[in-house]
């Protein structure tokens, strides 16, 4: 992982804001949330193998996250790399029942190295996503 200070953090928007501005940059929330924080990611290849990710943290500063007009902070954007296991099920056999709630395997490091052209194509992620918001 991989820390990118930003003029963001510490800085308040709703719920809507965020969406409004983020989602059509391709930044996503999808089930990375939960009642009271989550994150916004944006990934920066189409690999099926392993995934580079902008993250941008963020707390509700009270209210629920599905009301688009909760106040929420964002905190210190950051990078990571989930590294995917390859590797076949020695057995292949994991039943029906296992299968409809295992059906994917957990990264092999959730915080590889990042390759040098990430960091670099992340951080101007974050410039952008900096701009929009305090632009805005």
């Amino acid at each position: 992982m991989i820390q990118i200070q930003s003029n963001i953090e510490g800085k308040q928007f709703t719920v809507g804001e965020l969406k409004k501005t983020l989602e059509p940059m391709g930044f996503t929330i999808g089930g990375n949330w939960e009642y009271d924080h989550g994150f916004y990611d944006y990934k920066m290849n189409d690999d099926h193998g392993d995934q580079q990710y902008v993250r941008i943290p963020f707390q509700s500063a009270g209210g629920a996250l599905d009301d688009e007009g909760t106040i929420i902070e964002i905190g210190t954007p950051f990078l990571l790399d989930h590294q995917f296991q390859t590797e076949v099920d020695e057995e292949g056999n994991i039943g029906a029942l296992s299968g409809s709630f295992n059906q994917f395997k957990e990264p092999y490091d959730k915080d590889a190295p990042l390759p040098e052209k990430y960091v670099e194509r992340g951080k101007s992620v974050v410039e952008r996503a900096e701009r929009a918001l305090l632009e805005g």
